[in-house]
């Protein structure tokens, strides 16, 4: 199917379970946008794990939404606006981030991520595609959700919830050229780059006596290690299985670098313990722990090392069942805190603009994370997050 038609797309469709190879490029039809809602043509969609991890949910459990598109790091081009819609008109560059009610007494305060509605929004959507064989007519009755964070950024056009839209014109280049390219680099900054930079900079509110350490290097953990940075943090651990990784990091502005236990280099966690400590100032541990990895084991680890006082940050993701045991007097005597974070508790519009200005200044460096795939090669940039010669990818569309 041709592209130039307004309804016309390719979508990564996601049948069932990636596991058992259910997600496929397909051409595919969009309805017509909602009052609410702005159809976006997609330059570029950065790749999660939580892409992976809802496309790989089975069916019956929480989050199994099928078929239906994933991607929610997207960029691209205005192409049509609904009637309501104020924030954005046709042509105008726009990143795609989260969404929510709008109406909630969080999302009215400035903190929309913890909407009582956000799963529900972000993680079920709405149907939006239709496919393309059924009938190249716009009025057919969706088959396929969209609105995957508002977005559904894995399709070259989708139609996207005005509430995701964040209009960078004026921070982007007006050059086309250069606007494109811009727009190519710049839209993982809707989900997994504020989530890092965010949640030490907001959640934790890191500053110079801080002594900060990041657990799991990927994308969210190296844009935490940035922040720490850009503030001035004092001392910044950073801890991963892979040693590009750990080069990566001091590139990026880490103090010390640690190898994670794996199954090749079988450290004892209590090791990790002891080794951490000993890279801070008071040896007692960092004041501010974040965790990526979503991996109990680890995280307990993390929460012993951490200084009394300290904040353990969790944004690692892991399945809705897996339950994390704490020695509760442990914890209670030391002061310290478990916090659950998301997207850094960041309100877009804002976080994302602020991200471009911190990417202009040179203290964002996206560069040294993002690698480009065609669309057709998307299995190619799953199987490099997730075997980690890819830290961040990014499908072009």
């Amino acid at each position: 199917m041709s592209d130039t038609k307004p309804n016309a797309a390719r979508a990564i469709v996601s049948r069932g379970p990636l596991s058992k190879g259910l997600w496929k490029m397909e051409d595919v039809t969009i309805r017509e946008p909602g009052d609410d809602e702005v159809v976006v043509r997609v330059v570029a969609s950065g790749v999660c794990s939580t892409d992976v991890h809802f496309g790989n949910v089975k069916e019956g459990e929480w989050g199994a939404c099928y078929p239906c598109v994933k991607g929610h790091e997207g960029s691209g081009i205005v192409e049509r606006t609904g009637s309501s819609v104020t924030t954005c008109t046709p042509g105008d560059p726009v990143l795609l981030s989260f969404s929510s009610c709008t109406t909630c007494a969080l999302c009215t305060s400035g903190h929309p991520v913890y909407c009582p509605e956000f799963n529900e929004i972000n993680f079920l959507g709405r149907p939006v595609f239709s496919p393309a064989s059924t009938s190249n007519s716009p009025e057919v009755t969706p088959t396929i959700r969209g609105s995957f964070f508002g977005q559904s950024s894995f399709a070259s056009r989708t139609v996207v919830r005005e509430m995701s839209v964040v209009n960078v014109k004026g921070l982007v280049s007006e050059d086309e050229g250069v606007r494109l390219e811009e727009l190519r680099l710049l839209a993982p900054l809707g989900c997994g780059i504020q989530t890092g930079w965010g949640t030490i900079k907001k959640v934790a509110g890191a500053g110079e006596e801080d002594v900060v350490c990041v657990v799991g290097l990927g994308g969210v953990g190296l844009s935490g290690i940035m922040a720490a940075k850009a503030l001035g943090c004092k001392v910044i651990i950073g801890i991963d299985v892979l040693p590009s990784r750990l080069s990566l990091a001091t590139d990026l502005g880490a103090t010390h670098t640690l190898l994670s236990p794996s199954a090749s280099s079988p450290l004892p966690l209590a090791t990790l313990i002891s080794s951490v400590r000993a890279l801070t100032p008071s040896s007692l541990g960092p004041t501010i722990t974040l965790d990526t990895t979503g991996i109990p084991a680890l995280i307990r680890t993390a929460i012993a090392f951490t200084a009394p006082r300290g904040k353990i940050l969790q944004v690692g993701t892991a399945p809705p069942s897996t339950v994390l045991d704490l020695p509760i007097f442990e914890f209670m005597v030391q002061g310290k805190q478990y916090i659950g974070a998301i997207e850094g508790d960041s309100v877009a519009r804002e976080s994302v603009a602020e991200l471009v200005g911190e990417w202009r200044a040179g203290r964002l460096g996206l560069e040294n994370i993002v690698e480009y795939f065609g669309a057709e090669g998307w299995e190619n940039a799953v199987e490099g997050m997730r075997g980690g010669g890819v830290v961040k990818p990014v499908l072009v569309w």
